[in-house]
C-alpha cells in the first residue's frame, strides 16, 4: 500500500483513500458504476417517454375532438381523453418515484 502526497497539505496519505485525513481534500472523483449510468439514463429517458406520450395523446386527442358532429361524442372523447391522460400521469409519478429513488440508491459514493 503505497503513500502519496496529498495536492492540498502535502500529508502522506494512502494511495486507496478517497480523502485526506488531515485536511480532508478529496483525492479521487467519485463515479458512478455501469449500472447507475444506465438506471440513470433510464430514469431520463422514462420522463421523456411519458412527456411525449402525455403531450402527443392529449394533443391528437385535441384535434380529433374537433372534428367529431355531435355534444355527445365531443363529452365522451373530452371525457376519455382526461381518463386517460390521468392514468399516464398516475404512471409517470409512480414510475418517477421508483426510478428516482432507485437512481439516488446507485448515485456515486464518495
Amino acid at each position: 500500500m503505497p503513500l502519496v502526497k496529498c495536492p492540498e497539505c502535502q500529508a502522506d496519505v494512502s494511495d486507496q483513500a478517497a480523502k485526506c485525513p488531515k485536511c480532508g481534500h478529496s483525492l479521487r472523483k467519485a463515479t458512478r458504476t455501469t449500472f447507475g449510468k444506465i438506471v440513470k439514463w433510464g430514469f431520463v429517458g422514462f420522463n421523456v417517454l411519458m412527456a411525449l406520450w402525455l403531450f402527443g395523446g392529449v394533443g391528437s386527442a385535441g384535434s380529433a375532438i374537433e372534428g367529431m358532429s355531435s355534444d355527445a361524442e365531443r363529452a365522451g372523447a373530452t371525457i376519455g381523453t382526461a381518463l386517460g391522460a390521468g392514468l399516464i400521469l398516475f404512471i409517470w409519478l409512480a414510475g418517477a418515484v421508483i426510478g428516482g429513488i432507485t437512481v439516488l440508491l446507485t448515485r456515486p459514493k464518495a
